[in-house]
């Protein structure tokens, strides 16, 4: 497979890196070997930020978490869209989405190399 094949690229025309994804395992298992927590420890303490962070986000609360971001769930009303295939006029349905917005910090720990 060919460097591009392995990169990747969006069809926006935005270059996509990377390739490997940190699972909830691997993390697990970081914290494991990091810390000295017991590996049940350690994934009792990832199973719990997660569903803080879930519970804390369905109650419609922003998740702030300082020199990493904002997690913050937005109204989105209902609207008119088209289906591409047919142009039809269809109705999108009113839903919440869930948006992030990286710190600072954050954004310029991933552009170090720029």
């Amino acid at each position: 497979m060919t460097e591009e094949g392995l990169m990747g690229s969006a069809d926006n025309g935005v270059e996509v890196t990377g390739g490997k994804t940190l699972t909830k395992a691997e993390l697990i298992e970081s914290i494991y070997e990091k810390v000295g927590f017991s590996k049940k420890e350690a994934s009792d303490i990832v199973e719990l930020v997660f569903e803080t962070l879930k519970t804390t986000l369905e109650r419609g609360e922003k998740v702030k978490i300082s020199g990493f971001g904002n997690f913050v769930v937005r109204e989105k009303r209902p609207r008119i869209g088209r289906n591409p295939q047919t142009g039809e006029e269809i109705e999108i349905s009113a839903r919440r989405v869930l948006t992030f917005k990286p710190s600072q910090v954050l954004k310029s720990a991933l552009n170090k190399g720029e």
